[in-house]
C-alpha cells in the first residue's frame, strides 16, 4: 500500500479514471450484545466453484449501482479458484429461493476475517434483513480463532453503509484514496450503472 502525502488542494484525474475515499473499520472482539438470527424464511446458501453465473448475477444486483466491479471483471478461472478456497465463505441470503443479498467472509489471513462483501438487493433494503445478516456475519466470524474482524467501505457505497458498520460494532481506523479505471468504460459494468456517478470519456 502506498502512502499518499500531497499538499492540500485539488488534483485532476485523467479521463477514464475514478477516485473514492475508502474508510477501513475493525472489530477486535465479539460484541457483548445479543446477536439476531436470520429469522423465519431467510437462509444462507453457499456459493461454490460451479456457481459462477448465479454469483455474478447476485453481485450485479446488489452492487451494480454502488460501483462494485471486482467480481464481474475476474475471469471464470479466477472466480472458480476463489469460490473453491475453503478459507473463503461466500453466501447468498435467500427467502423462498429468491436471492436477497450477499455475504462473504475471507479467513485467508491468519487470525483475521475480512467482511469481503456484504449487501442487499435494492428492494430488500429497509426490512430488517441487513441487521440480521450482519449479526449472522459477526457470529460466523467470531466462531473462528480470530482476533480481528474488519471491513472497508467507500464513498461509492450506500450512504448508510458507514454508519451501519459503526452501529454494528466496527471502529474506523484509517482512510485511503482508491484510484481505478472506470469499469463502465472497460465494459465490466453497463454505462447505465451507478447513474449518480457521471461517466467521463
Amino acid at each position: 500500500m502506498k502512502m499518499l502525502d500531497l499538499p492540500n488542494g485539488y488534483y485532476e484525474l485523467p479521463k477514464g479514471r475514478m477516485a473514492n475515499v475508502v474508510t477501513c473499520l475493525e472489530m477486535l472482539s465479539k460484541p457483548a450484545r445479543s446477536l439476531k438470527s436470520l429469522g423465519s424464511g431467510l437462509s444462507l446458501e453457499p456459493f461454490g466453484p460451479a456457481d459462477l453465473t448465479s454469483h455474478r448475477a447476485l453481485f450485479r444486483t446488489v452492487g451494480q449501482d454502488l460501483m462494485w466491479f471486482s467480481r464481474v471483471s475476474k475471469s471464470d478461472a479466477e472466480l472458480q479458484n476463489l469460490l473453491s478456497d475453503q478459507q473463503v465463505k461466500s453466501f447468498a441470503l435467500t427467502q423462498g429461493g429468491t436471492p436477497l443479498g450477499i455475504l462473504e467472509l475471507d479467513f485467508r489471513e491468519a487470525g483475521q476475517c475480512e467482511l469481503a462483501f456484504f449487501g442487499l438487493a435494492p428492494d430488500a433494503i429497509g426490512k430488517g434483513h441487513g441487521r440480521a445478516l450482519m449479526d449472522t456475519a459477526i457470529s460466523m466470524a467470531w466462531e473462528k480463532p480470530i482476533t480481528r474482524f474488519w471491513v472497508h467501505t467507500c464513498t461509492f457505497d450506500h450512504p448508510e453503509a458507514l454508519p451501519f458498520y459503526i452501529r454494528s460494532g466496527f471502529t474506523p481506523y484509517t482512510r485511503m484514496i482508491e484510484i481505478h479505471d472506470d469499469p463502465r468504460l472497460a465494459g465490466n459494468l453497463p454505462r447505465s450503472a451507478s447513474p449518480q456517478i457521471p461517466v467521463i470519456d
